[in-house]
């Protein structure tokens, strides 16, 4: 139990990292649009600028799944990486189907994963967010009003 908690909290201090990372990318991606407000307002700017965040996000969120998965090869926990990356995606994502399981030893460290899968993508979530404030409602909108 001991060493489940101790994986458990490395990889959550780790995924933090990677996440904390992607965030300062989505935060530099956002301030890089330049332009006047009728430019960001329009649809293809929007597209872009929306999109790119969701998509930097998804492919952090997607490393962070690697993560683990390749944890749990390492512990061979889970055989073969399709398996691992599928267990891995299901547990992150809380879907949590069932059709796959650790054995005793290991599933406390699911938890885990499940725990820091729920609260990346709620930080997530708020960086997409805040993604459409900056172009939607910045004080440069305010302004023209």
């Amino acid at each position: 139990m001991l060493l489940n908690i101790i994986i458990g909290s490395f990889l959550i201090v780790l995924t933090t990292g990677i996440h904390a990372g992607g965030m300062i990318l989505a935060i530099n991606t956002m301030r890089s649009e330049k332009g006047s407000l009728k430019q960001r307002l329009h649809l293809k700017r929007q597209f872009y600028s929306v999109g790119s965040i969701v998509l930097i996000m998804f492919f952090v969120s997607l490393v962070e799944v690697l993560v683990w998965s390749i944890t749990y090869l390492l512990l061979n926990a889970i055989d073969g990486f399709e398996q691992a990356l599928y267990f891995s995606m299901v547990t992150f994502t809380t879907l949590g189907y069932g059709d796959v399981v650790l054995e005793e030893q290991w599933r406390l460290l699911a938890s885990f994963e499940a725990a820091n899968g729920i609260i990346m993508f709620g930080w997530t979530t708020a960086i997409v967010m805040a993604a459409v404030h900056h172009i939607y409602f910045s004080k440069e909108v305010e302004e023209d009003q």
